[in-house]
């Protein structure tokens, strides 16, 4: 039997300066990874939910007892299941049950709009959906048009632990108000039935699926990739697999079941669901999961299970730091902040500085590469303004944005392109799409714009499709934006380019101001010109209430562009 975490070092060959540089793949189903670890340490803790502890034993359990429900249900290898989800057990026993037939999960934001829903629902046609009752409402809205056969409804509050459950029941204005916003009423539509209900019917064994890992999909995630239009990207179980391995072989001062992960990150993202579960999985680690971030809940749950792993995104970490009452020593026991989806802001960083904390680890990927391809080493080493150095077994090219064949010398920014055992296999039903990016030998092109320094640092200046031409010159929004927050007057920011008749463009700032100071157009633009060439600084300043960000945090300048052409303004 294939062992999990033990093995891999092995595998692994190293630099010198004892960084990995390859990792060997096995060729094996995601579920391997929650069989050998419950087979190893069974009664060591897998999850954490609201003070319920799930064993690894327990874990096994719950999934194939789903599996065989789902299998009860119709599903077979190759069905698509829709799980509809924020961070809970259900969404654990859900994924690993899905993998166990040879189906594929179909990961879907639960607080998608009726429109977002139903689009992603017809692409991936699943033939089972299992949603929160909280989100049931819009699935009912679009649920003809996907043609689903069954649903499956959960609450969060099923998985509470048993002196929880009496509480909400009880005739009090404050238990109402808790019931309220952690369940909802389902109406008794045809084929839809209680998750509880399905878990407590007899299970017959449920063999795992034969399949081929390198070829078998595992997971769809609807991302806006490289195009900017939401679509369905493929994750092979050998893909998920080889992300794991490369993230545990960089990880070199990790312990085999000693770990302990707190999962903030949402698990239908490719960041949250690779760093916060498959990873973890690999080193019989716990993962305290949490369905969505709660600045008081997050804070109790870092005091109260003393996580080493905290993955998150730089608002997540800024809005963390700025927490009245939090302390160093509330933040001590983590080991590794592993941040990614944008940059990281000096602020920030300086902050980390300040009260000691060494384990700030930026690094890089998207979805289509499972999605890690580049991170800082654990341990030391980390050049923090970088998202450091390519991880085992990956390729990074920098080449000319308009003609890929030229790659270019160290120093000079381009497109990534990235290659190795990570990368997705296409877009759902999207072949000329994938053919757009995914080169026959297997290059990808990632759309996000980079240098790369002469010992293999990388750092990532802004994605291709945001790149503002101001009279022929290119501005890169991420540099303004780091500019613009180091006035005191800037909470948030987002700088993205706007139709102009003499210029072709124009650089437009959208700008969250700090409670505690005005807001001075003149001043900013006085600032900008401090630090910045003439045509890169904004032609507006524009005052936000809120910027419209993704589940992992990464502003949605797309959006914002969007809404400010319907409005009229260019």
């Amino acid at each position: 039997m294939w062992a999990a975490s033990h093995h891999i070092r092995p595998w692994v060959r190293s630099y010198p300066a004892g960084v990995p540089a390859d990792v060997d793949v096995p060729d094996i189903p995601v579920t391997r990874l929650l069989d050998d670890t419950a087979a190893r340490r069974p009664r060591a803790t897998a999850l954490w939910f609201f003070g319920r502890r799930f064993t690894y034993r327990r874990l096994l359990q719950a999934v194939d007892r789903f599996a065989a429900a789902l299998h009860a249900l119709g599903v077979r290898p190759g069905d698509r299941v829709a799980l509809i989800l924020p961070n809970c057990p259900q969404q654990v026993i859900a994924f690993f049950g899905t993998l166990r037939l040879g189906a594929i999960a179909a990961l879907h934001n639960p607080l998608c709009t009726e429109e977002e829903m139903r689009r992603q629902l017809v692409d991936c046609g699943p033939r089972v959906a299992v949603v929160l009752d909280r989100s049931y409402a819009t699935l009912r809205a679009v649920r003809r048009g996907a043609r689903l056969d069954h649903v499956v409804v959960t609450s969060l509050a099923e998985q509470f632990p048993w002196h929880r459950r009496p509480a909400l029941r009880l005739p009090l204005r404050t238990a109402r108000r808790e019931r309220d916003r952690v369940t909802a009423e389902v109406p008794p539509d045809a084929g839809v039935v209680r998750f509880a209900e399905l878990m407590r019917r007899p299970a017959r064994p449920v063999r795992q699926a034969e399949l081929d890992p390198a070829r078998r999909p595992a997971v769809i995630q609807y991302t806006g990739g490289t195009e900017g239009r939401p679509k369905g990207v493929v994750l092979t179980h050998r893909n998920l697999i080889a992300n794991a391995c490369q993230r545990c072989a960089w990880d070199v001062e990790s312990r085999y079941g000693a770990e302990v992960v707190l999962a903030v990150l949402p698990l239908f993202h490719s960041f949250g669901l690779m760093s916060c579960l498959i990873g973890p999985m690999m080193e019989a680690g716990a993962v305290v999961l949490l369905p969505r971030f709660d600045l008081a809940q997050t804070i109790r749950l870092l005091r109260r299970h003393r996580p080493t792993i905290f993955p998150g995104v730089p608002t997540l970490y800024r809005e963390l730091m700025d927490a009245p009452g939090l302390t160093c020593k509330d933040l001590a026991s983590v080991r590794v902040f592993l941040s990614g989806a944008s940059g990281m802001d000096e602020r920030t960083i300086a902050r980390f500085r300040e009260w000691g904390l060494t384990g700030l680890i930026q690094a890089y990927g998207l979805t289509e590469a499972s999605p890690a391809v580049s991170a800082n080493p654990v341990g030391g080493g980390a050049r923090n303004r970088t998202v450091g150095l390519p991880l085992p077994g990956t390729e990074v090219l920098v080449v000319d944005a308009e003609d890929p064949a030229v790659v270019l010398p160290p120093g000079r920014p381009g497109e990534l392109m990235v290659r190795g055992p990570q990368v997705f296999a296409g877009y759902w039903n999207r072949p000329e799409e994938t053919a757009r990016v995914l080169s026959p030998d297997g290059w990808l092109r990632t759309g996000d714009i980079g240098v790369m320094d002469p010992d293999g640092w990388l750092t990532i200046i802004d994605r291709k499709r945001d790149l503002v031409k101001v009279n022929g010159f290119s501005v890169y929004p991420s540099e303004v934006e780091e500019v613009l927050r180091r006035h005191p007057a800037v909470l948030d920011c987002a700088v993205l380019g706007l139709p102009d008749e003499r210029s072709g463009e124009q650089v437009v700032a959208c700008v969250v101001e700090h409670p505690a100071y005005p807001f001075s157009a003149d001043e900013l633009r006085r600032h900008c010109e401090k630090y910045l060439s003439r045509y890169k600084v904004p032609a507006r300043f524009l005052p936000c209430a809120r910027l419209p960000r993704s589940p992992v945090g990464k502003v949605r300048r797309r959006v914002l562009r969007e809404e400010f052409l319907r409005a009229g303004m260019r």
